[in-house]
């Protein structure tokens, strides 16, 4: 018995004596700082590009250290809830889509969940309408957290390194702190106003009220003790115990619905990919509650009958047939697709290539179309959010999206946890006749329902050829998520374009409704938007779409690109 006990004794030392050197070699290596972040980077046995520098750091020293893709991955998810609050988190949720070596590919859904208290019209007031700081701004607008789970299943099934780790960077830059760049601090400093009725999220994110500035240290130590509570009882150090307590303990008091019950009942779940076919190339995708696998799959069968690669980008004849293209494919989003656990989601039909040709017999390659002329298709029926990628000598890749919906979720912080809540509850369709905060409607489909996952746009996204790996990526952008993921993806394959072209070329986006295109401010020539107007489109420009930080393998050399459109960073080796 003795022996036993000094066995474990010298497992859990060498363990924590491992994580240690790990977080040293971390913390002093100058390959990846917020003071001196590289957008780009080239290796053979390992790569990680994400929107925390830190987070980045991370990942790449895991796979330094003998980890695998997957190990990487939970390591930098874990880690980006400390360095990047925004939208990392484990109070959210995410989806992952792994390649094993073997080159069987699956994804984990770990999205949230509605409360078992929840009611379809939860958030109409007394007319009928939709109250927005319900569903965005209150306990209420939180479902159950899912990133914890997810993160721990995925590393159970997948991972080489313990448990404590992988999670050991996360603590020690939540309890030691890390410097906060321009970017960090400025989004933080804006966050302030909206924190002065938050007692807890003001502690969190302020020194005593006080704003952070930027090259000062931030401590977060209710959050390292979360996390040492993961790191040493797994699942249950989340889901049940004093964490899980503090968070009930919240809901009740503030008039949210998450219980013990729904702590309990969250798994996150594994499911078959959306797999299209796009020019010779295997795309991988995630399957509903995420729209994002169905609507990608189903927008390149659309182009796959044109000559994309002939068409410059960024022309008014391109721009027109994707916006056509994405037209037909958020109205059908509209109309069809919602949790396919709790509806009878036409995934088969909506993939298939001849479903795509019947879509596109309205298509005018001169003119706009009518939206109300698409929008029930052939037969009737957050912003903020961060994507990362990682790949590993051994060709496992990860594409893993993980949000809290809005920046900051509904900025609600667990008092003594340092957990940052979500808002999810808003991607439900609250209201058939109300758009959410993203300007999107929804249906039956996507009604809200006790125990049920809300509609996503999130896409991460792998892209082989002949079984080989090709590209990773993925964006937030809640609904520009899917578009972005297409632009990518299509720079590459069309276009030829290097993964840094591809990423940092301009963007736009059409979601059926409202009837517009978007476009990055300055970004499109003046003749180009007078000749799409010309067409029938209306324009708007708005700031920066999307965040795809991504992976393209060449000839076994890995390339990162952390996207330059935030404050990230690709490390490699």
């Amino acid at each position: 018995m003795m022996s036993g006990v000094v066995t474990r004794f010298w497992v859990q030392a060498l363990t924590q004596l491992l994580a240690l050197a790990l977080i040293a070699a971390v913390l002093s290596w100058g390959g990846v700082t917020a003071a001196s972040a590289e957008t780009q980077a080239v290796g053979r046995q390992g790569m990680v590009a994400t929107s925390s520098p830190e987070a980045s750091a991370v990942g790449a020293q895991i796979l330094k250290a003998g980890g695998n893709a997957v190990d990487a991955a939970v390591a930098v998810g874990f880690a980006l809830a400390v360095t990047y609050p925004e939208a990392g988190n484990l109070g959210g949720g995410g989806f992952a889509v792994v390649r094993a070596p073997d080159g069987e590919v699956i994804t984990l859904d770990h999205r949230e969940r509605a409360p078992f208290g929840a009611t379809q019209d939860m958030f109409l007031d007394a007319a009928g309408r939709l109250d927005s700081n319900l569903s965005l701004e209150s306990h209420l607008a939180s479902g159950t957290p899912g990133s914890v789970d997810g993160l721990l299943v995925l590393h159970e099934r997948f991972g080489k390194l313990s448990r404590e780790t992988v999670l050991a960077p996360a603590l020690i830059l939540a309890r030691n702190g890390f410097v906060l760049s321009e970017t960090l601090a400025g989004r933080i400093q804006e966050l302030l106003p909206e924190l002065r009725d938050r007692p807890a999220s003001l502690r969190k994110f302020s020194d005593g009220g006080k704003a952070y500035r930027a090259g000062e240290t931030w401590r977060q130590p209710d959050l390292a003790k979360t996390l040492q509570a993961i790191s040493d009882e797994g699942r249950a150090g989340f889901y049940s115990g004093w964490v899980a307590k503090a968070i009930t303990h919240e809901m009740v008091q503030q008039g949210g619905l998450i219980r013990q019950q729904d702590l309990d009942a969250y798994a996150a779940v594994w499911r078959d990919p959306i797999h299209g076919r796009y020019r010779g190339f295997d795309v991988y995708s995630m399957a509903p509650p995420s729209s994002g696998g169905i609507l990608l799959t189903q927008m390149l069968n659309m182009l796959s009958a044109y000559p994309v690669g002939a068409l410059q980008p960024d022309s008014p004849e391109l721009i027109h047939l994707m916006t056509e293209v994405e037209r037909r494919a958020y109205a059908d989003r509209t109309e069809h697709l919602g949790d396919a656990d709790f509806y009878p989601v036409p995934i088969q039909k909506l993939i298939d290539p001849g479903y795509a040709k019947a879509r596109m017999q309205s298509y005018d390659p001169n003119k706009a179309s009518l939206s109300s002329a698409i929008s029930h298709g052939v037969w009737q029926e957050s912003e903020q959010t961060t994507h990362y990628s990682v790949i590993d000598g051994d060709g496992m890749m990860v594409a893993l999206t993980t949000t809290l919906n809005s920046s900051f979720g509904n900025k609600w912080v667990i008092p003594g946890t340092g957990i940052l809540m979500n808002n999810e509850m808003d991607d439900f369709a609250a209201s058939t006749t109300e758009a959410n905060q993203y300007g999107l409607l929804g249906n039956t489909a996507n009604a809200i329902a006790p125990g049920k996952r809300m509609l996503s746009s999130m896409t991460p996204t792998l892209v082989l050829k002949d079984n080989a790996p090709v590209l990773i990526t993925g964006s937030p952008g809640g609904s520009t998520i899917i578009t972005t993921v297409l632009q990518v993806i299509l720079n590459v394959i069309d276009h030829g374009q290097s993964l840094a072209q591809a990423v940092a070329a301009p963007r736009v986006h059409h979601q059926w409704q409202p009837d517009v295109i978007d476009f990055e401010k300055g970004r499109l020539s003046g003749t180009v938007i007078a000749d799409l107007k010309a067409r029938g489109h209306s324009l708007q420009a708005r700031s920066a779409i999307g965040v795809a930080n991504s992976i393209l393998v060449t000839d076994g050399q890995f390339e990162g690109v952390a996207d330059p459109r935030d404050m990230g960073a690709a490390a490699g080796f």
